[in-house]
Order: C-alpha cells, then structure tokens, then sequence
C-alpha cells in the first residue's frame, strides 16, 4: 500500500472508543438557533457562576436577547464586524451570542494587546463596533481607529454584592488601570452595557442566516509569520468541531458538566471549547476574569467540576503547587491539555502528584480549535491523539508534497468542515495555506508530525522553528524537551543562529529555577544535553535569562526569539 492511500484507509479508526462513529452529521443550523434550544431545555439551570452570582440558561438567553435587540436599534446588521476586548465575564458571554444573533461577525481581541496590536485588528477587520472593558478602553483611544458604536462595561456589574465592594480584587494586574469617568463616556456618545441591557426589551430581529457561508467568527492568529491574520470561520465551522468533539468523548452528559472558564475566551481553545460547547450541551460555567488557582481550585471543590481544560504552563505550575491537592483530580470525568507542547516531565510529576492523567489534544484557530484527541483508555505518551470524526490527515514532504509513510516526519494537512474558509482579505496566504488535492481543500498546518502504524500522531516543530545544522534537520521541540528534564531548568526556548559554515548554530535559551541561578553553569547544560542527544542536537550556545517571551496562552514566543536574532 503507497503512502497516500494508507492514509485514505483512516487507520485511527480502529482504535475510536466504542461507539464512535468515523463521520458524525452536522446540522445546518446557526450557532444561536442550538443555544436558544438548549437554552429553553435547561431554562431553569445554572449557566454562569461569576464569583458565586449564579445566572440561569433562562436568565441568560433573555440578556442576550436584549442586548441583540440593542445592537439592532443601534443599527449594527447581519455582516457587520463587533470587536469584542473583553475578559472573561458575563458580559463577554452575552456579547458573543448577542452579536451572533443579529447575525454580525466577531473578532475577539486579546486584553493583553497594546494600542498598535489593537489598532491592526480593528482596522484589518473592518470592525465598525467594540464591546469594551472599562479600563481597556485606553489602548483604544490611542489606536487612533474611528468606531460608530463603543460599548463600555465595568467588570463589577455582575459581580455578587460582597465581591463587588472589592471589585478590583478579581482583576489581577489589571487593577490599577483607569476607566473613563461618566462625563467623558457621556459627552462622547458612548454607550453602557448594563443601560442598554435594561433599557431593552427581549424582542431580537429574525435573521436567517447561512450557517455554511455565513461568517460568524474572525478570531486572529498569533502572528507567526508577520502580522497577525484572521480566520474566516462560519457558524457551520465552529457548531462542526463542536459536534466532533461530542461525538469523539462520548462521557459528556448534557446539563449536568461543570467546567471552570479559566482560558480566555479571546483564544480560539476557550472560545470554542468552553465558551460555545460548553453552554451549547447545557453546562455550567466557573468564570474567572485573571485566574487565582486558590480561587479556582476552591469553586471546583465548592461547584463539583466535572471536567478541566487547560494549557501546559498551568499543569507545570499546578504539579508543584502546594494547594493542588485540594482538589480530588481522579474525580473528573476528563483533563485536557493544548494550545502547546506538554512535555513528558510535567505529565510524569502530574501522575505522580494526582493520580490522574492529562488528555493530550491538538488544533489550530485555523480548523475552530481542535482536530485531534487523545481517546478515553487509549492515550500514547507523546502523541496528541487521533483525527476526529469527519477530519482527513495526510503527512506530506514539507519540500515536495509527496505524502510520507507511518513513522516519517512531515508537515500535516488536514481537511474536514472544522477547517476555515480562508483568511480574511489575505488572499495570497489563503491560496498558500488551503489546496486542493483529490477534490477537496487542505489545510496545510505548517506543523511537522509524524503518524505511527496505529494512526497516532506526534509532534514534532513548528515547520518554520527546524533548525538546519550540517544538512541535519534539528527539532527545536526535542532539544527544549530534554532541557525540561534538567531538574534545575525552569524553561527553555530553542533557535538556529545563521552560520555560514554550518547553516545554522543550536542555541539554547534557558531560564533556570531561582535556586539554580549562578551556580549552573552553560558548560553544565550543554554536558547535559551531550549526554542526551545525538551529538549533532547538542546547543553550541547556551544564553541564561530570568524568563522568555510567551504568547498570550503561555507558550515560548519563538516568533519574539528569531525577531530579537534579525535585530
């Protein structure tokens, strides 16, 4: 069998959980249209827990309602961009879905963005429209980008009495920063989230909306090459992954999970994972501004969580965390771990503190978040699992195209209705990113992986991270991975520095625990890595740093590593 058609024959599948189908059937049906049905089912359960203010589905959906009845009036109409700068709240739940309602496009922007970052999504967007935190609207203001509507919202207008006279407490380093005083906000014409919610009735517009052309998210990706770009995905893309995921993990039980809402919902993994699948099978959702683990931990005691999403950096912090055990972990039905790397030392020190184990995923904000899992009982250390239902995976040569066999590293492609309809107003990234083979359209991932005999799938580099060192191609992951299991180092971050006589130089930055610091020298790591790696991986370069650039969901910010090398 040639390397193509192994793929084409779907190998994983023999080892789906039973009674996972290979395809599961999407309905055409748009995003509000699921949530007002479950909405109603679940009317009188518990949708939002806001730091113990306890908002209902029926409660909910009538605030959504209102406020898309406000949008409207205000004259925003089916197509029309909302930018939504928001963290973690009520409010972000009920601008998400109000906006969808009136059939308009959003684009979440990340808190952590500065003025410029700001200013480039807005404009590249074309949004007319923000929904606002208060103390963010700073950076606005100096973006310098006209709005027709900005919406303003204090993060204490649903908080519960007792934490509201304390309401900067659950703003972490936000805390000290201005909001516009209600002169300013007057004089200028902006509006009040809590005002228009009152002021409105439930009586949204019916709006029909194609839920496969229709675009009801621009979420931008991180920028790995040049500025940031947004993925065009429709209703039928995001309501897609979610019925994909539903079908792979059976073990979800609609109206009775309780999830805390810990990632941020401006990241594709929190938007669509927790934000609309989670409300959208009727469960309740711990939200969390800027997460306290001593806050989180103590309302998935008090709440009886069921299920915990999260990233690497925060399982490397909860394994050494002297209250984690606070928490029974064996008791929940499914842990997950994505948006990066998680290296085998954290899952090793995971195991051993809990007792429990991390399901390992991958996706992208290209194909709405997810496209592989780690099935139920058949998990393999270090893979990130197998292709979901309705998904196609192919390894290709990342030079020449040619598919790859099992146990060779190549870029992954993947297609499947989870995957985007392109980015928005970049039509020459488009045509690089998405082709078309046998009829249907690719993803390329930029991502080398490999797929194993049993159809598991490994990572291995960003494509653009391979270092070439000697005609050898060099996997910055596997460095930074045995680096990891130094038990002084901290962090790490691995690069090719341009050598003419070599292609490139293995450097490694490295962050080392604070007792470690000045007594571990660069001679130390690099004996290290000679004993753990095939000579031609060995770092030649060692640089020590106090801490390394991350992305807004705590992955090492490569991109900010070669961009400090050019300069």
């Amino acid at each position: 069998m040639d390397a193509k058609a192994k793929y084409a024959e779907k190998p994983w599948l023999k080892f789906y959980p039973e009674g996972v189908p290979a395809n599961v059937e999407i309905p055409e049906r748009s995003l509000p249209e699921v949530f007002d049905e479950v909405a109603s089912k679940h009317a009188d359960k518990t949708a939002l827990i806001f730091y113990g203010n306890k908002i209902s589905f029926k409660k909910l959906k009538e605030e959504i309602d209102r406020f898309a009845t406000a949008l409207y009036d205000l004259g925003v109409r089916k197509g029309d961009k909302i930018a939504l700068y928001l963290l973690n709240s009520p409010q972000y739940v009920i601008a998400y879905y109000g906006g969808l309602k009136v059939g308009a496009t959003l684009t979440p922007i990340s808190p952590v963005y500065t003025s410029i970052e700001v200013k480039h999504q807005l404009e590249d967007s074309e949004a007319e429209s923000i929904i606002c935190q208060d103390f963010l609207f700073d950076n606005v203001e100096r973006s310098g980008v006209g709005l027709k509507h900005v919406i303003l919202t204090g993060i204490e207008e649903y908080l519960p009495l007792s934490k509201r006279l304390a309401g900067k407490s659950v703003l972490g380093r936000y805390a000290k920063m201005e909001v516009p005083s209600q002169r300013d906000i007057e004089s200028r014409g902006f509006h009040q989230f809590q005002k228009l919610i009152k002021k409105y009735p439930p009586n949204p517009p019916k709006i029909e909306i194609n839920a496969r052309e229709d675009i009801a998210a621009l979420p931008y990706t991180g920028g790995t090459t040049g500025l940031p770009k947004g993925a065009i995905l429709t209703h039928h893309n995001l309501l897609a992954c979610q019925m994909q995921v539903r079908a792979f993990w059976p073990l979800f039980e609609e109206g009775k999970e309780v999830i805390p809402a810990l990632l941020p919902f401006y990241h594709i993994y929190g938007q669509v994972v927790v934000l609309l699948n989670g409300l959208m099978m009727g469960a309740t959702l711990l939200l969390f501004t800027t997460p306290d683990l001593d806050e989180v931990l103590s309302a998935m005691e008090r709440y009886r969580a069921t299920v915990f999403y999260s990233v690497p950096t925060a399982y490397q912090f909860l394994k050494d965390y002297d209250k984690t055990d606070r928490f029974n972990w064996k008791g929940l039905k499914i842990i997950t771990s994505g948006a990066d790397t998680l290296h085998e030392s954290t899952v090793n020190d995971w195991e051993r503190r809990t007792a429990s184990k991390i399901i390992e995923g991958y996706g992208l904000t290209e194909c709405s978040a997810v496209s592989h899992i780690n099935p139920l009982g058949r998990s393999k250390a270090g893979s990130f699992g197998l292709p979901l239902p309705n998904v196609g995976v192919a390894v290709v040569d990342h030079e020449t195209g040619e598919h790859l066999p099992p146990g060779e590293v190549g870029e992954l492609l993947i297609e499947g209705p989870n995957v985007m309809k392109g980015y928005w107003k970049r039509p020459d990234d488009t045509k690089e990113t998405l082709i078309e083979l046998d009829g249907k359209v690719w993803l390329k991932t930029g991502d080398l992986v490999k797929m194993d005999e049993d159809g598991y799938f490994f990572f291995y580099d960003r494509k653009k991270d391979m270092i070439k060192y000697k005609g050898y191609s060099v996997f910055a992951r596997e460095i930074e991975e045995v680096l990891h299991q130094h038990p002084q180092v901290k962090a790490a971050g691995v690069l090719g520095v341009p050598d003419p006589d070599v292609g490139q130089t293995i450097k490694a930055i490295v962050v080392l625990q604070a007792e470690a610091r000045g007594k571990v020298s660069e001679e130390e790591i690099i004996k290290y890595c000679t004993e753990n790696l095939a000579h031609y991986k060995v770092p030649k370069i060692v640089e020590f740093r106090g801490e390394l650039p991350k992305t807004d969901v705590g992955k090492v910010s490569h991109r900010e590593l070669r961009e400090e090398l050019e300069e």
